[in-house]
């Protein structure tokens, strides 16, 4: 029994020294990795709306380049007269390593909405929109387009 003891401090004291080391480390230590802003063009799932996306000012901001017919049809009947043009992703800034926040308008609801930008990876980013202060949340994978 006294050597189940032994056994359960010695266990005991080597993780509080492993816990006592790494607290002790210094925050320089800490390395943090920024992406890239994810500047581009890029296409919604359904591949009726491909939008370039470019700094603006001290942000990032997305233009329509091409709409589909029924992607134009559909901006129409919520109050967007011409979506080729329209700036729906608007005024991002960078809120973590790999996400920016801003508002992004939703042609076919008429709406503009709190949304954030996550580069996935250098070919995917997940466009999420949200309503009543994040209660309903809406996410898009988009994929880059090679610019011919």
């Amino acid at each position: 029994m006294k050597s189940i003891k032994l056994d359960l401090r010695r266990i005991a004291a080597a993780i509080m020294a492993c816990v006592l080391v790494g607290a002790a480390m210094p925050a320089a230590a800490v390395v943090r990795v920024q992406v890239a802003a994810p500047t581009g063009l890029w296409v919604n799932p359904a591949r009726s709306v491909k939008v370039a996306t470019a700094p603006c000012g001290a942000a990032l901001c997305g233009r329509v380049a091409w709409a589909s017919g029924a992607a134009s049809t559909d901006a129409r009947a919520g109050g967007t007269p011409r979506l080729a043009g329209t700036e729906i992703l608007q005024d991002y800034h960078r809120a973590g390593a790999a996400t920016w926040q801003g508002r992004v308008l939703v042609p076919d609801m008429g709406r503009t909405v709190d949304s954030t930008l996550t580069l996935l990876d250098t070919d995917r980013l997940k466009v999420s929109g949200c309503v009543l202060g994040g209660l309903f949340c809406k996410s898009q994978i988009w994929t880059r387009v090679e610019q011919p």
